[in-house]
């Protein structure tokens, strides 16, 4: 097996909407397609190449930052990382992978459930070994047989949100790929994210032709761990954080391309808004308005706020608490096999 070098931290009121944007606008288009030459495809990879090792973490900076400098400091016994699986050629487009004990892989029946994670940090920060990001969720799943996935992308200012995006949609075409290799079933993914990571994972489950434009099949649904970042032009409409200019710029046909609302499409997966009811800028109050357009397009959402810190919301996920099965219940009201491997 090759080894390859560890991924380097980066230093560096709402109205009616028009029809989605996101595929013909042709300042996206063009991103897209820049990312797409950029990507390493999945297919030209070969068999997986990684190493087992331990991840370095990265502090941030503001409460709307990954919080934690510390990387996860343990793995429950029998579980397994590979680490560093590259999904493309910048040493950003990496990803962990976290194994079940071999007890909890049986050599026959279903193949695994996979958590996909999509760590926050402003669009700018953040790093896929911190512990709160993995640490709670690898404690609690992973032993029960799932595989979860942790995600890097690249960051601001070097990369726009735009191609963020295809960075993670890259990802999950390259997890579905090669699930087999870690006994895992692709299309029993679920997609996860905390922050600006909740953000990218709910505009592919809202317009999934971005991700399937990048090689993905049809997953589970999608858990969005307190986002404020739902329906964007609402958001830069009203006054907002001035990270958000930095990140969205100032154009409103762009704001659209990126938001969840906007870019909606019927049929998509089930949503799960975890919002933070003491965060100060009121997420559930965007979490309510995109469950309620949702359940208009004729798909399902719902919504689980939470009197916890945005920090918390992610860090905690995963501890036996009302919270943690809670987000337990919805992910087992997508498939029988993620039920039966929940208890439920």
């Amino acid at each position: 097996m090759t080894a390859h070098a560890p991924a380097h931290t980066a230093t560096h009121s709402p109205s009616h909407r028009l029809a989605p944007l996101g595929l013909r606008h042709p300042l996206v288009a063009a991103l897209l397609l820049a990312g797409a030459a950029w990507a390493l495809p999945a297919q030209a990879q070969g068999p997986w190449q990684g190493r087992w090792a331990g991840g370095g973490g990265l502090k941030t900076v503001g409460w709307l930052g990954e919080q934690s400098p510390r990387s996860i400091s343990r793995l429950p016994e029998g579980v397994q990382r590979l680490f560093d699986v590259p999904y493309g050629r910048d040493p950003l487009q990496r990803m962990d992978v976290y194994l079940p004990p071999a007890s909890a892989r049986p050599a026959a029946g279903p193949r695994a459930p996979i958590l996909f994670m999509v760590h926050g940090g402003a669009w700018r920060t953040g790093d896929k070994a911190m512990e709160r990001v993995v640490q709670e969720k690898v404690a609690r799943w992973v032993p029960l047989g799932f595989v979860l996935v942790s995600v890097n992308y690249r960051l601001l200012p070097d990369t726009g949100v735009a191609l963020q995006a295809h960075d993670v949609a890259t990802a999950l075409a390259t997890v579905q790929q090669r699930a087999a290799q870690w006994g895992a079933d692709g299309t029993r993914t679920v997609l996860m994210g905390h922050s600006a990571g909740a953000h990218l994972v709910a505009l592919l489950n809202a317009q999934p032709a971005l991700a399937q434009r990048a090689g993905a099949v049809p997953w589970l649904g999608a858990v969005s761990l307190d986002s404020a970042v739902l329906d964007l032009p609402a958001l830069m409409g009203a006054p907002h954080a001035a990270l958000y200019d930095e990140a969205f710029g100032d154009d409103p046909a762009y704001w659209a391309t990126l938001s969840p609302y906007d870019q909606l499409v019927p049929g998509a997966a089930p949503f799960q808004f975890v919002c933070s009811t003491v965060r100060p800028d009121h997420p559930c109050q965007q979490a309510v308005h995109m469950a309620r357009r949702v359940r208009e397009a004729g798909s399902r959402a719902e919504v689980l706020p939470q009197a916890l810190s945005h920090g918390d919301i992610n860090g905690t996920l995963g501890l036996d608490s009302d919270y943690t099965r809670a987000v337990e219940a919805f992910m087992a009201s997508l498939d029988g096999e993620v039920a039966r491997r929940l208890g439920r």
